[in-house]
């Protein structure tokens, strides 16, 4: 069970826009332009989460396949530098397995063997397609449009009253973003092209915690070859831009998995 909760921590950083409006500029808060294109004849600004730091507790509810487990995540995101997660089962009320993502690495304890795993970035696209980046899976766990899948003219926008779609590809990826009525992402699918596997993220509860409309309640499903996870996170604690630690010593004693 917990070799699969190590890939969770993994799946759910591959996850993880507010106030769109038809002009262009650049803003305080984040901003993104999505630029006219020949599918596209209108100009959108999506305003993301502007953030320095992230640091959140949640209670999660996931099922791998046939096991089911409640665990409790803490994820601390520096920007654009590294994602921390900390993974404790609530039936042993111990801290089991703790992730380190950077830019070009990823680093897995798991604690309850004794186990150190250390691997490039690139072995997460076996989960998912090759333009799945840090910042991809930073954005998509902070709930905010990936300014990096927008930089390509195969993309479509379609605007309802309370209803923004985004859809398109980049590279190989295929990615649709359904925002809410405050233009805010409800939903997220990513799916490298030709093949099987996807991704897809639910948000909802969003609310204001220090200016930042956030999405408490998060549904994150991974479909990969031989591998299903379906988990519910509910936040509890979220706090933005403070002083951020993120343990991560492997201890002598630890058996190195390559």
């Amino acid at each position: 069970m917990w070799n699969k909760l190590l890939i969770l921590g993994i799946g759910l950083t591959v996850l993880t826009s507010c106030g769109a409006k038809r002009q262009v500029a650049t803003q305080s808060n984040g901003g993104v332009s999505v630029p006219s294109s020949p599918n596209n004849n209108a100009d959108f600004l999506i305003n993301n989460l502007d953030f320095h730091t992230f640091s959140g507790r949640a209670k999660a509810k996931v099922e791998l396949g046939k096991d089911n487990q409640d665990v409790t995540m803490h994820v601390r995101i520096k920007r654009d530098q590294a994602i921390w997660i900390s993974l404790t089962a609530t039936f042993l009320n111990v801290e089991g397995a703790r992730v380190l993502i950077t830019p070009d690495s990823i680093k897995i304890l798991n604690k309850l063997h004794g186990e150190y795993t250390a691997k490039p970035f690139n072995y997460i696209h076996q989960y998912t397609g090759k333009s799945v980046n840090f910042r991809v899976l930073q954005d998509l766990l902070i709930a905010n449009v990936s300014s990096d899948l927008l930089r390509t003219d195969q993309m479509t926008v379609a605007q309802a009253t309370d209803d923004v779609q985004l859809v398109g590809v980049k590279d190989d990826l295929s990615f649709q973003y359904s925002l809410n009525g405050k233009y805010r992402p409800k939903v997220i699918r990513i799916t490298p092209t030709g093949s099987s596997q996807s991704l897809e993220a639910f948000y909802s509860s969003f609310n204001d915690v220090t200016g930042y409309n956030f999405p408490q309640n998060q549904n994150i499903k991974l479909n990969a070859d031989k591998m299903q996870i379906n988990a519910l996170l509910n936040y509890n604690k979220i706090e933005f831009n403070q002083e951020l630690e993120m343990p991560f010593t492997v201890p002598s004693r630890y058996k190195v998995i390559n």
